[in-house]
């Protein structure tokens, strides 16, 4: 199947340039304990900490997967500046959303993650909709139980990503110098016979919890 979008060379160095870095600057080991990397579509979900989230993921995939698996970050953060922009659109491929507050229709903000699922390719979200303080994960947003019930044959993998939030403060620029984990986990059953948004979205946070370490 052609990729969803097109990569460019430039963009293929600056995408593996910017994984090294992060690999040798954070020292994160990525651990595969429920599942392997595969092609099939997929929703990585995670918990969300630090502006590295997105990046330490997409950087823990095998390289020829990458271009397949697609972030999902705030627009008005990576449409700030035209380097981000770049980044976000050429490098990295991701699925700009406005966030909550900004008085946009669920089902506008779920159009472009849609989008990505309808052509069989994968989606890094983070569905506690804002970063945390990385000491606990907050309740989910709906996003995540709308695309289960529409994509039913996608799998939903947990992500557990861990110390981010002390590798990259809130509100610093300068990295931190500690080690940092992202764990693949177990993909979720399928949406059950009548389980509703709550008992779905209380069962994905408790999957995620569990790969805490």
């Amino acid at each position: 199947m052609d990729n969803f979008y097109e990569i460019s060379l430039l963009a293929e160095i600056v995408g593996a340039t910017l994984s090294g870095l992060c690999r040798l600057l954070t020292g994160v080991q990525t651990r595969w304990i429920g599942c392997e990397p595969s092609i099939a579509s997929r929703i990585y979900y995670a918990n969300h900490s630090s502006h590295l989230d997105g990046l330490v993921i997409w950087s823990g995939l095998p390289p020829a997967l990458r271009y397949q698996v697609h972030p999902v970050a705030a627009r008005d953060y990576w449409d700030k500046t035209k380097l981000r922009r770049y980044l976000v659109h050429k490098v990295f491929h991701a699925v700009l959303i406005k966030r909550n507050g900004e008085n946009t229709k669920k089902e506008r903000v779920l159009a472009p993650l849609e989008a990505v699922l309808a052509q069989k390719e994968s989606l890094i979200i983070f569905p506690e909709g804002t970063r945390g303080d990385g000491e606990q994960i907050n309740p989910f947003k709906s996003g995540l139980y709308h695309l289960v019930r529409k994509f039913p044959d996608a799998e939903i993998v947990p992500v557990y990503l861990e110390n981010l939030n002390r590798a990259l403060p809130k509100g610093k620029k300068l990295l931190v110098p500690i080690n940092c984990s992202v764990t693949f986990g177990k993909p979720l059953e399928q949406l059950g016979e009548g389980e509703g948004k709550n008992e779905f979205l209380l069962r994905a946070r408790s999957a995620l919890e569990e790969l805490v370490l």
